[in-house]
């Protein structure tokens, strides 16, 4: 609750400065962009902590959506030793980063592309980030959850409506005089994998292996449900994917009741395999979940219709 509250907070904040950000922003020629983008440059220090974020690594592949004068692409690779691209339409910008690129030495890792952001093929990224608007960041979102499940994303300022980040923090950094002057919103978040169904599993309790139904459904990362053990006793889901990774626990509820089970693992395809811990034991035992019908991740409002 004390993080949809601070998501809550921050949305009032934007609605506050989003004016002031755009009119801004819009009346320096030098940070005018080219199509839907209006250019903001990120303050470094932002930068720095949006990529230590997302512990940003030698192996990963980021793609910078609006790379601007490409001070993230090229820090990514400077400072974390990631390959990485910039893709943006003003071509000021790009001469600009790739200059950059050129005195820091990081040429072999970084790529900048002249290139519409919705048009660009995002399925080889381990790292997203943006500094878009909402609106856009809602079309781009459809996009971002068909990636890969583990692929992490980070945000400036603007998130993703009602896909509440995984992590979010608030900085102070004076420099900054557009949207809430003075404060910088950093978000981020890990693709889910799609858990969204029916599962059928086998949990030895007490010494007797018994049969279980998990219904779950799943908005972005939180999963929610019923769970049903042979002869009748139940019980409510409550968990959450990262990535591949589900964690959820299962409370009594009814009369015939479940023992409170709490459950980990790791999803791949039709699979869960991972461990479970029942009530008060504090011993985890293998478990693994078989799906029988795939569900639907729920629909959301905000998310334009696509």
């Amino acid at each position: 609750m004390k993080a949809i509250k601070r998501y809550q907070r921050y949305l009032s904040l934007w609605a506050l400065g989003l004016a002031a950000s755009m009119g801004a922003a819009a009346s320096a020629h030098a940070q005018s962009g080219v199509g839907d983008v209006v250019y903001v440059p990120t303050p470094q220090v932002v930068v720095d902590e949006m990529l230590n974020m997302v512990k940003l690594n030698k192996s990963d592949f980021l793609i910078d959506l609006g790379s601007g004068d490409g001070r993230l692409v090229i820090t990514a690779a400077k400072k974390h030793g990631a390959r990485a691209l910039g893709v943006d339409l003003d071509r000021y910008l790009l001469k600009v980063a790739n200059e950059a690129a050129q005195k820091e030495g990081v040429t072999e890792r970084v790529t900048f592309r002249e290139q519409n952001l919705f048009q660009t093929d995002l399925s080889d990224a381990t790292v997203i980030s943006t500094y878009l608007l909402p609106s856009m960041n809602l079309k781009l979102r459809p996009s971002i959850l068909a990636l890969k499940p583990g692929t992490r994303v980070v945000a400036h300022d603007y998130a993703m409506g009602d896909w509440y980040p995984d992590e979010q923090k608030t900085l102070v950094v004076p420099e900054k005089k557009v949207g809430n002057p003075g404060i910088s919103y950093i978000f981020s978040w890990v693709v889910p994998a799609l858990a969204a169904g029916q599962w059928q599993s086998t949990i030895n309790v007490s010494g007797k292996d018994v049969a279980y139904q998990f219904d779950l459904t799943q908005f972005f990362q939180n999963i929610d449900g019923n769970a049903t053990a042979a002869g009748g006793a139940g019980g409510e889901v409550r968990g959450k994917m990262t990535g591949e990774q589900i964690r959820f626990s299962v409370s009594s509820r009814g009369a015939q009741k479940i023992e409170r089970h709490e459950f980990q693992g790791v999803m791949k395809g039709d699979t869960i395999t991972g461990t479970v811990r029942i009530g008060l034991d504090s011993t985890q035992r293998p478990w693994t979940a078989k799906l029988i019908k795939r569900g639907a991740m729920t629909r959301a409002q905000d998310e334009g219709g696509n």
